[in-house]
């Protein structure tokens, strides 16, 4: 367990000047927490309260912690004759580790203070708390699918574009060391990395050997993954694109429409539809056999942990898996209550105050 004693504001990383004003203001709260802290300024009621958070998941990855540790830091108190009077000296945050994998029903968090100072700031925290585990925990299960080999967060197409940065962050808690964005690692230090689009190969008239070739001559000290399907027949554009481009060729990406055959089974009965653990096979013997060994197969398009646990139970020679979308879906909600005011243990029914686990 983590103690945290909350009394000086810090240096903002994860709040703009302009969120902290909001949140103090109440902007993004529940109307009625912004009613019942009314009530206790108007009462002057400066119960000191136990809060407690937990989650209803198993084997959830906890993330958001030090968010919640901002926010605590900078928004707890009040307003007085619109001067803002910091109460965060009050608060103190015990707290499991940022991290660390959290169970059903589990206590998480207790928030201990006069409930006064921060009674409008539940619907932020647990907003944060419920996003970040969720996308630190679906990419927990993906890497831990992929094994030693390395995966790639594409989910920034999937969400509203200022959601970014948090779940670069949540990504990278949850064990990815790259991701597709500038924003993904503005709160920490990651690498964003891509390949060529289908957009640039449609440019240059669905010639993919010479979209792979313009982007050589601009960006040349970028590793390059050649998307290889924009013509439906990975094999023969994998093989075309190495053969012209050499050891400039990091890798190859495959990212077939999950309802398209592959021109290398035109003539195969049955044949497996977007990317399979054939098509890479059949891939990576082709570049093997032609002397392009040191070319990497990457493997995109509606990626799952459980798909990687398939491909990777067939033994699909993928080097890096490319996932996008899955690991926003589910839900991670968590709950908060009080279980204690002042020494006095009290609690709705069904909820009462336990120890944080160390």
């Amino acid at each position: 367990m983590l103690l945290y004693y909350l009394n000086k504001s810090s240096m903002l990383k994860f709040f703009t000047k302009d969120d902290i004003q909001k949140i103090r203001n109440g902007y993004y709260t529940d109307v009625y927490l912004n009613r019942t802290k009314n009530i206790l300024q108007k009462e002057n009621n400066q119960a000191v309260v136990t809060m407690q958070v937990f989650q209803k998941n198993i084997d959830s990855i906890f993330c958001g912690l030090n968010e919640v540790k901002e926010l605590l830091k900078n928004c707890s108190g009040f307003f007085r004759n619109s001067k803002w009077i910091d109460k965060s000296d009050t608060l103190s945050l015990r707290s499991v580790r940022e991290g660390a994998t959290i169970m059903s029903e589990e206590p998480i968090i207790h928030i201990t203070g006069p409930y006064i100072y921060f009674a409008h700031l539940e619907t932020v925290f647990l907003g944060i708390l419920s996003r970040r585990t969720l996308i630190a925990t679906n990419v927990n299960r993906v890497v831990k699918a992929a094994g030693k080999k390395e995966v790639i967060f594409f989910a920034a197409r999937s969400d509203y574009f200022k959601n970014q940065t948090g779940d670069g962050y949540a990504a990278y808690i949850g064990g990815v060391k790259k991701v597709c964005t500038q924003a993904h690692i503005q709160w920490w230090d990651g690498l964003a990395v891509g390949t060529i689009p289908h957009s640039l190969i449609a440019v240059y008239g669905g010639d993919t050997v010479k979209a792979a070739r313009l982007f050589s001559k601009n960006y040349p000290q970028i590793p390059l993954i050649c998307l290889v399907d924009f013509n439906n027949d990975c094999v023969t554009t994998s093989l075309e694109v190495a053969r012209v481009l050499g050891k400039k060729l990091f890798g190859v990406r495959l990212d077939s429409a999950e309802t398209v055959i592959d021109k290398t089974f035109s003539n195969e009965n049955k044949a497996p539809t977007g990317v399979n653990v054939e098509l890479v096979k059949r891939v990576r013997r082709a570049l093997d056999e032609n002397g392009f060994s040191y070319v990497k197969i990457i493997a995109s398009g509606g990626f799952t942990a459980h798909k990687i646990r398939l491909f990777e139970k067939y033994k699909a020679p993928v080097n890096i898996y490319g996932v996008g979308s899955s690991l926003l879906k589910g839900s991670n909600d968590f709950t908060t209550d009080i279980v204690k005011v002042g020494n006095r243990h009290i609690a709705k029914e069904g909820r009462k105050y336990r120890e944080i686990k160390p």
